[in-house]
């Protein structure tokens, strides 16, 4: 059994047993339990039990359980639920005993005199509930179990309506909604449970008006000889009866309005039917909004699902134009068996390209085989390449084939190709060109019908000036370059690949982790993002696994101030756009000093000037003279 312990504002306690299946609560003395506080509404608060639980919920007070503002919670013992400056803690004995029996002095029991005892008046499971209202309650309860875990509002709507009328005795029914401050009716049903059609002509617009203007229930027994409304145009129009207009509440604001009505004067509603009514409208709230948050949670992934397949390219996320154009350079290699070198900082998802590549090629039936050659020591990368024949070198006790022979009829993906020893470089030039690799250990070349792409972080020209890169692989490595933008020139894909990654993790480690805070999205578009992608990826991934809250903040992702990057006067800033733009537009060129002046509208000495700068910023020496001529 369980029950509440009741502590009213000025010191009074005392227990209640919750008897019912709904208990209602407030200071209105038609309440279950009357509660003596004038800061709690005349209906403040309904306890349900659905048989296995017990659950509180408004009728349009606000409440705190434990500390902590609700709408509604399942009570558990110990809970305290504060409502004005009522506190009510609840307490419940989950092993059934036998009562105590006791002695009663027989003044304590009051007995129910020969004018109120009836067949009807009270039942042997609670004590004091007419039987009828007993009924309408189980019922009550019975369609809030069943519409519970429907989310299909229309049907909502129409079953809200049916159950209002039968339970009321009434000829019709209709739910009306607020849109934008305005009454909208939603649904309209008569007792043959259709649809009554122009539904809005049959409504009393005066008595909706009243309900909505005061936010209290009413009942009219006859609306054309009750004074407030008898000269109503609506009233005398449509020759209303009698009619009930209850206020549908969420959160203490007014979120529509339930309004049934008879039409033959010997149905006339009674007050006990107002107070069905009123709680049913409290259970209809419940029901709607969670049926409404349900659909707006379905049509936000929805969207979500929408905006991430925009902007998703197969398995790669991002959509800013750097991308964009790397999508469209794909679109025209992938179905072409050249050559494809890919270029970019460390971390922005040079091997995801490639897979992409090989995704969307003819050869994406075949196998896409991957060799790290940075991470491999030199002695054993020839072996791992092209193979070994049995007793080639120590330790070779059988034939292996490379990853060249597995790679036939697929992509082979050569990673870092920077890091290659010069050495190799020959074999893997006479490999591409021929076609035939040649085992370790063995003269015999096999054929091999690969593709081949290669993808560096480094710059490939700068290594080939240095001699520590052969210019003729570079050639037939680089027949079409395919150049990944940095993460920090992308824009709001950082934020894009964030959550792509928060939901990934947060789903994987069961976090509570979900979005991110305002402070948390500046600061990650104004880091700059060293490691690009695979620094953000696990910087999320440390993040939601130490989640304690559902929003992460920049503490959370190690975003530091002093981690961001520093603000420069605008003048470095100018120096430093400036030095960079030069750049790009003469590596467009080709390096034409001439032609990227005349680009750029300035003295061809301005450029000479320039690179005159870069070469003493590399060698130390003393910077040209500067005669203030400026770019920009």
């Amino acid at each position: 059994m369980a029950s509440l312990t009741v502590r009213t504002p000025d010191g009074k306690v005392r227990t209640v047993s919750l008897l019912k299946r709904i208990t209602s609560l407030g200071r209105g003395s038609d309440n279950d339990v009357p509660l003596e506080d004038a800061n709690v509404p005349a209906s403040a608060l309904h306890v349900t039990f659905d048989g296995t639980r017990y659950e509180v919920g408004s009728l349009g007070a606000t409440f705190h359980v434990n500390g902590k503002r609700r709408d509604n919670h399942a009570l558990s013992t110990g809970d305290v639920v504060k409502v004005g400056g009522t506190e009510l803690t609840f307490s419940r004995e989950d092993a059934p005993r036998e009562p105590v029996r006791r002695e009663v002095p027989e003044r304590e029991v009051p007995l129910p005199s020969a004018a109120t005892a009836s067949s009807d008046s009270h039942t042997a499971e609670l004590p004091g509930v007419v039987g009828r209202e007993l009924v309408l309650l189980k019922r009550l309860t019975a369609f809030s179990e069943r519409l519970f875990g429907s989310y299909d509002v229309d049907r909502i709507l129409e079953s809200l309506l049916d159950e209002a009328i039968e339970v009321t005795r009434a000829d019709k029914g209709f739910l009306i909604l607020m849109e934008s401050g305005e009454p909208r009716v939603k649904a309209a049903r008569n007792v043959a449970r259709e649809n009554i059609e122009d539904a809005v002509e049959k409504l009393s617009d005066s008595i909706i008006a009243k309900v909505v203007k005061d936010q209290k229930a009413i009942i009219v027994a006859d609306a054309l000889d009750a004074p407030e409304f008898k000269a109503s145009e609506s009233v005398v129009n449509l020759k209303v009866h009698s009619v009930m207009c209850v206020p549908v509440m969420h959160k203490g604001d007014l979120f529509g309005v339930l309004y049934v009505g008879n039409d033959r004067l010997v149905n006339r509603f009674e007050p006990k039917s107002l107070d069905m009514l009123t709680v049913f409208a409290a259970q209809a709230s419940l029901l709607l909004q969670n049926a409404l948050l349900v659909n707006d949670l379905k049509l936000d992934n929805t969207e979500l699902r929408r905006k991430l397949e925009d902007q998703r390219y197969g398995d790669i996320v991002g959509a800013c134009q750097g991308m964009r154009d790397v999508y469209k350079r794909i679109d025209k290699i992938a179905p072409t068996d050249i050559s494809v070198l890919i270029t970019g900082e460390t971390g922005t998802g040079k091997e995801l390209i490639a897979r992409e590549i090989h995704r969307r090629s003819p050869r994406t039936k075949g196998p896409f085989i991957t060799v790290n050659c940075g991470a491999i020591p030199e002695n054993l990368l020839e072996s791992e390449l092209f193979g070994h024949a049995k007793g080639a070198f120590t330790g070779a006790v059988a034939t292996r084939p490379g990853k060249f022979q597995a790679a036939i009829g697929g992509t082979l993906f050569l990673d870092e190709i920077g890091e290659m020893p010069l050495q190799l470089q020959v074999k893997l030039l006479r490999a591409l060109q021929d076609k035939v690799v040649y085992k370790v250990g063995e003269n015999r070349g096999e054929p091999v019908d690969i593709r081949v792409v290669a993808a560096t972080n480094k710059i490939l020209e700068e290594e080939v000036k240095r001699n520590t890169f052969r210019e003729d692989l570079y050639y037939r490595l680089n027949v079409v370059t395919v150049k990944l933008p940095p993460l920090r020139e992308r824009g709001e894909d950082v934020i894009v690949l964030g959550r792509f990654f928060l939901q990934k993790y947060a789903r994987e480690f069961n976090s509570k982790a979900r979005g991110f805070t305002p402070a948390a999205a500046v600061s990650m578009k104004k880091y700059g993002w060293p490691g690009n992608i695979r620094e953000l990826e696990n910087r999320l991934k440390k993040a939601v696994v130490l989640a304690d809250k559902p929003l992460l903040g920049a503490d959370d992702l190690d975003l530091k101030p002093e981690n961001l990057e520093p603000i420069m006067p605008l003048l470095q800033a100018k120096e430093e756009f400036q030095k960079r733009y030069i750049n790009e537009v003469l590596a467009r060129n080709n390096g034409n000093r001439t032609k990227t002046a005349k680009d750029l509208g300035v003295d061809p000495r301005t450029i000479f000037r320039h690179l005159e700068k870069l070469e003493a910023e590399k060698t130390g020496g003393p910077l040209p003279p500067d005669d203030n001529e400026e770019l920009l």
